[in-house]
């Protein structure tokens, strides 16, 4: 009687589970958390292109409320990054540490790196690991936050790690600057393998075919790698293009900052070429610098000497300007949280802050 009495209560719960289940799709269909629902069931955790541990949400009916906050070393404090932990994440590149920003209890914490690594890029995987390039030694570091051990992975060639970001399967691949390479580090066994570029490698960005792309900053040219058989292949640009960043949307479009020029570009790459060109406020004057991409695929992009930043939504084809409540912030790198909300690094005056 009690095995027969079991059966029944598992059924039971397990009637009640798909019911819930049921219901809960019915609900999310119905509304307005539709679009987030089916990109959080995408594969690729597509977060403005870089590919972190999180997929980015939306906000179609954004307020546009800014807050800020100063870290607690304001030392060239640059690139956030969000975590599957819903806080935000910052390479302190001079003050040598990684940071983190409790978006709930509205607090910092911080770690120490070692000497020298000054990290520049970061992101979170799905572990809620933090992973880094360093910048000032020519490593790319893992930071456990449970733990504080760090370790590092050096590159073949030392260089100026750069930008990072990682793909489904848990590889990074990053830029060297300086160096004109191409890195790939397979975290699961911390193999480096590196390919030669040209112009400076900059910004970086997956499309959903796997192919690794760059902005090649001092060639004016966008680079493309074929990560299965290591070729490597070009995209010109206007001559004073100087792109910058990039990201990629949920739709595979890729999104290339032109400090240049002072524009926004979009990139179709299936097609290899430039399908559409934005003007942005400030123009060249303005030097736009960082990109990202929220969950609906709307782009924001920030214009680094006029404190700025810009919302554009290609499918409406409306853009929205925001004036930062800071002066002097540099923001370098932008990033959607799980939330739909945008979160900006201030390198220069030291202010974390986001927009919602």
């Amino acid at each position: 009687m009690r095995d027969l009495g079991s059966r029944i209560m598992k059924r039971h719960a397990r009637n009640i589970r798909v019911y819930l289940r049921f219901r809960l799709w019915r609900t999310v269909a119905s509304g307005s958390f539709r679009l987030l629902l089916v990109f959080s069931m995408v594969g690729t955790a597509w977060a403005g292109g870089s590919n972190y541990g999180i997929t980015p949400g939306a906000r179609p009916n954004l307020e546009g409320k800014i807050t800020e906050w100063v870290v607690p070393t304001p030392k060239f404090a640059r690139d956030p990054a969000p975590g599957p932990d819903g806080n935000i994440y910052i390479a302190v590149m001079n003050g040598n540490k990684i940071a983190r920003f409790d978006t709930r209890a509205k607090t910092f914490k911080e770690w120490d790196l070692p000497d020298g690594a000054r990290p520049h890029g970061l992101l979170v995987d799905r572990t809620g690991q933090v992973w880094y390039t360093g910048n000032g030694n020519g490593t790319i570091g893992h930071l456990d936050p449970a733990t504080g051990r760090v370790i590092e992975h050096k590159t073949p060639s030392g260089g100026d790690p750069h930008t990072l970001v990682m793909d489904d399967q848990g590889v990074i691949w990053f830029t060297v600057q300086s160096g004109n390479r191409i890195g790939r580090l397979d975290t699961r066994t911390g193999a480096i393998t590196e390919f030669r570029a040209t112009g400076r490698p900059y910004g970086i960005a997956l499309d959903k075919a796997g192919n690794v792309w760059f902005c090649e900053i001092g060639g004016n040219k966008l680079g493309k790698l074929d990560p299965k058989t290591g070729k490597m292949t070009e995209l010109a640009l206007p001559a004073n293009a100087a792109p910058r960043r990039m990201a990629a949307g949920p739709d595979g479009s890729l999104w290339v900052t032109l400090a240049g020029t002072g524009e926004l570009v979009r990139v179709d790459p299936v097609a290899g070429k430039v399908i559409k060109v934005y003007a942005l406020p400030a123009g060249p004057s303005g030097d736009p610098y960082a990109v990202t991409v929220d969950g609906a695929g709307v782009v924001w992009v920030n214009e680094i000497s006029t404190d700025t930043v810009v919302r554009l939504d290609p499918a409406a084809g409306q853009a929205r300007l925001f004036t930062l409540p800071s002066k002097g912030v540099g923001i370098r790198k932008m990033i959607v949280d799980a939330e739909g909300r945008l979160w900006y690094m201030g390198s220069h005056n030291g202010h974390l802050g986001v927009i919602e």
